[in-house]
Formats: C-alpha cells, sequence, structure tokens
C-alpha cells in the first residue's frame, strides 16, 4: 500500500516496502550479492540509519557503515570501480560528485531526505539571490543543484566548528535547509546567521513533553540528541551531537541505559560498540499524537537485502545516480572546501 507524508504543507507518496523474506531466502539473496560485488569490483557504503543487516553487510565485504562525511570521503578513496550507496538520494550524488568515473549505484533512487525535498532548487536560488552578501553554507542533506548553488557544504559533525571559522572571518551566513540544526549551531557560535525553513521528519517529531516523562522512568539514563531535533528537546541532552559523534559518546559514558533521540537505525553501531548498554528510542509522540516516522527514516527503510541485489544486477534508470556534468562541477567546489576544512580540523 502506498503511503503519503505530508511535508512543509506539501504531500508526498511512499512506495510500498518490500516483502519479508524467509531466513533462507536472505541466504540466498545475501549471497548473490556477494558475488555480484566481486564481479562488478563493487563496494557498499551504507549509512548508520539502514537496516542493522544492511549494516553488517556493508561490513563483512569490506564496504564503509558510518556519517555522510565518511562515507563521502570513503567513496572517493576506495579503489572500487563502482559504488553501491545503500542510503538517500542525496548521498549518492554526493559520491558522483566527488568521484565521477565511478558507477554509483542506490538500491532504489526513490530514496528522499525530507531535507532535500523541502529545499528545492528554484525557491532556494531565489532566496540566495535575495541575500547576496551572505555566504550560503547547505547542510549535506540537500541535491547536487542546491549544493552547486553554494559557496560551503557542511555536515553536522563539522557545523560549528565551521561557521564558527567564517564567524571569525566576519562573514554573515545563509544557511539551509534544516531550521533546527541552523539555530543549534548560531547559538553555539553566536554567528549571524539567516536560515531556510525546513526540517527532517525524523528528528522534528522527538517530543519534549513525552521525553521528560521517559526520563522519569529511566532517572539514571543519559539522554543523547541529534542537533535537527527541536531546541527544547535539545535542551533536555547529556551529549549533542552527529552520529559518529553520538556513537562515540555512548561509549564514554558511564550510564549503563541510553535514551536516544535520532533515527533508531543507529543502535547498530551503539550496540556494537557497547554490548553490555540498554539504547532506547526517545519519544517521537505526546498525548493524542500520530506518529509519522517513529525514529526512523520512511525513505531509508526503503533500502533491504532485494534492493541491494537489484541495484547490482540490473543497470537501469532506476539504480544508476547520474548528474548533469556542469551541476557536478559547480558543486564539486563546495564539498571539496568541506573534505579539506574537515582533514585540517583532523591535524589540529
Amino acid at each position: 500500500m502506498t503511503r503519503r507524508i505530508d511535508i512543509n504543507n506539501i504531500c508526498y507518496s511512499l512506495p510500498s516496502k518490500p516483502a519479508q523474506l524467509s531466513v533462507q531466502e536472505k541466504v540466498t539473496i545475501i549471497e548473490n550479492i556477494k558475488k555480484q560485488l566481486q564481479v562488478r569490483n563493487a563496494v557498499i557504503v551504507a549509512h548508520y540509519y539502514t537496516d542493522p543487516e544492511i549494516q553488517l553487510l556493508a561490513e563483512t565485504t569490506g564496504g564503509c557503515v558510518a556519517d555522510s562525511l565518511e562515507m563521502a570521503k570513503f567513496g572517493s578513496q576506495d579503489p572500487a570501480t563502482t559504488l553501491l550507496v545503500v542510503g538517500v538520494r542525496f548521498m549518492g550524488e554526493t559520491a558522483k560528485i566527488l568521484s565521477p568515473e565511478k558507477t554509483i549505484i542506490m538500491p532504489t533512487l526513490e530514496a528522499e531526505c525530507s531535507l532535500d525535498i523541502g529545499c528545492p532548487y528554484e525557491a532556494f536560488s531565489a532566496f540566495c539571490d535575495a541575500h547576496p552578501e551572505r555566504t550560503v553554507v547547505v547542510y549535506a542533506n540537500t541535491s547536487a543543484a542546491v549544493k552547486a548553488r553554494a559557496d560551503w557544504v557542511v555536515t553536522s559533525s563539522i557545523a560549528v566548528e565551521l561557521i564558527d571559522y567564517l564567524d571569525s572571518l566576519g562573514q554573515k551566513i545563509l544557511w539551509a535547509p534544516d531550521r533546527h540544526l541552523g539555530r543549534y549551531v548560531q547559538q553555539r557560535t553566536g554567528a549571524d546567521i539567516l536560515c531556510w525553513d525546513s526540517t527532517c521528519i525524523v528528528h522534528d517529531e522527538f517530543k519534549t513533553q513525552a521525553l521528560r516523562k521517559m526520563k522519569k522512568l529511566y532517572p539514571e539514563a543519559a539522554i543523547l540528541v541529534h542537533p535537527e531535533s527541536p531546541q527544547a528537546v535539545v535542551e533536555l541532552a547529556d551529549v549533542v551531537g552527529s552520529t559518529s559523534q553520538l556513537i562515540k559518546a555512548a561509549k564514554y559514558m558511564q550510564q549503563k541505559t541510553m535514551i536516544v533521540a535520532t533515527d533508531r537505525g543507529i543502535f547498530y553501531k551503539m550496540q556494537q560498540a557497547c554490548p553490555e548498554k540498554i539504547f532506547l528510542s526517545a519519544p517521537t509522540a505526546g498525548e493524542g499524537a500520530t506518529c509519522r516516522s517513529c525514529a526512523q527514516c520512511p525513505w531509508m527503510a526503503l533500502n533491504c537485502l532485494q534492493t541491494i541485489a537489484e541495484g547490482l544486477t540490473e543497470s537501469s534508470i532506476y539504480h544508476q545516480v547520474q548528474i548533469d556534468e556542469v551541476v557536478r562541477q559547480q558543486a564539486f567546489v563546495p564539498l571539496k572546501r568541506m573534505l579539506s576544512f574537515a582533514a585540517g580540523l583532523k591535524h589540529r
């Protein structure tokens, strides 16, 4: 059955999820995937929010499970000639921007991102034109065309550091698309930031009142929050950070129970890093509310073993990422700036 989701007063359809597989069907498909990876000289680059069985498959076949920044770096540096990007479409586009000589395929090109959808190029370009004095910084969760319009691309893992750097140069910032992350960065840096108005369908759903009630049930638990969440939720956090930063925090924090406000796909890596700890999803609905995401990106969930196998065996428009070359070259500039800045942070 096709579902519909309302984002910023626009209604979008979601394809039905693939049917559940039996254990034997999974074994057969996984073996086929492993063979096709070798035949195509391909490697799996998967996001933390994908299904645990996909993350395990990526790890056991020499691939990568990471946040969007590390996915981009891994894909550009790995010798494989084909990258199977398991995530949402902007991640596949980012891989193509950085590695135009490689074949970039995805289990499904219908895996969207609400932040990408909520920042259409034409409207965003007009917004930039109206504020020519500002340095344009866009989040990685945007289309190739929007990236091409930007001066910088950024991920949540380096957003505070980058904006702090630009602010030190006296630059005023035009930020897009996530208003919660933009507000968080502004508060941390004090920079002059003008935000585009969009949100992540997963993180925007975490509820303050319900989180307080959950904390009362687990008074010793630590609260870990992604900065794409609403301000009131962020203010309740013990740790605020990107996906990779939250995983690291789970390792060093002494609490045995963690309440986590981000996509629950991250629990695979958290449990792997801290098998003795308990991880709970932060509540996404208060009393009488209806959850749209339930702490899981509905588009990320479209990735499965079946669609991975299809992506490797079918060379159709339904799987291969293509970007106009002019747009790709323009988007490469701010992406390269991001990677160079991130590399500089590592060597400090």
